[in-house]
């Protein structure tokens, strides 16, 4: 059955399983020396660190010990592995699906590379894998992304930013296209290689390192708000009187969900 086959198998007779196995540990090289690259160049390590020490040093309250912990599960939880900083629910599902479905699709891709006879299960993760990133990623290119949905731009509009959910779409796409029809040595599987390496090897110039600093970011934004700093950003009215008592008056805002006007507002379904 196609779904229980490793479609990598299919290529030990024309490329040897070391050959192959070089080439994952050389993606794997990429992703590193590309997101130390993008860190130094960028400053965004830095920035972090910096950022979090003038929290630390202007918070109204302190945040410590066992209140880290907490804050840091929570980050782990809510913002990384259920992607709560997404309001819209169709773009948090979209997300939700692209990103498991890459590291389920990056796991078994391992698993099955480095061990021809892994059993069926990993093959079958594969495909789920794989198919996960298709219908998130093109439900996110095509009805999701904000100047499509909000601006009415076309899809078919390429920017810069554009090229790690795009090289991770033609790079998935191709390479269940290519399982699909058999497998083997040719066009598709070369195409399927060069759309992997644009993947991994252009992640200086995409979005690929933001999976590693968006925990961190999140991380420092819930403990500025613990803190009483909120990153010197005004407020929503909170309901709980609980947390109006962590923040200084000088910070507590009343901002009403209508921004004040007494109209309903349209629902934010475009971010």
């Amino acid at each position: 059955m196609m779904f229980a086959t490793n479609p990598f198998a299919s290529i030990s007779a024309s490329i040897s399983p070391g050959l192959m196995q070089g080439f994952v540990i050389l993606m794997f090289i990429l992703v590193v020396a590309g997101t130390l690259f993008d860190v130094i160049h960028k400053g965004s390590a830095r920035y972090f660190f910096e950022n979090f020490r003038k929290s630390k040093q202007a918070g109204t309250r302190p945040v410590e010990g066992g209140e880290l912990v907490s804050i840091a599960v929570k980050t782990a939880v809510v913002d990384v592995l259920a992607s709560g900083e997404f309001c819209n629910q169709r773009r948090r599902i979209a997300h939700l699906l692209g990103m498991y479905g890459f590291v389920f699709y990056v796991l078994a891709t391992v698993m099955l590379v480095f061990d021809q006879a892994a059993g069926a299960g990993w093959a079958q993760l594969w495909w789920l894998g794989g198919l996960m990133v298709c219908v998130g990623g093109y439900w996110f290119w095509f009805f999701i992304r904000v100047d499509v949905a909000a601006e009415g731009r076309s899809p078919w509009r390429l920017m810069k930013a554009d090229l790690f959910v795009l090289s991770l779409l033609i790079s998935t796409t191709l390479g269940l296209i290519w399982a699909a029809t058999g497998g083997g040595v040719g066009i598709l599987f070369a195409l399927y290689i060069l759309a992997t390496i644009v993947l991994f090897a252009g992640v200086p110039w995409s979005k690929f390192a933001h999976m590693f600093f968006k925990p961190a970011a999140a991380y420092e934004k819930r403990v500025s708000e613990a803190n009483g700093t909120a990153e010197n950003l005004p407020l929503q009215t909170r309901d709980d009187p609980e947390q109006q008592k962590r923040h200084s008056m000088e910070l507590l805002v009343d901002a009403p969900m209508n921004m004040g006007l007494g109209i309903k507002r349209e629902a934010p379904r475009h971010y």
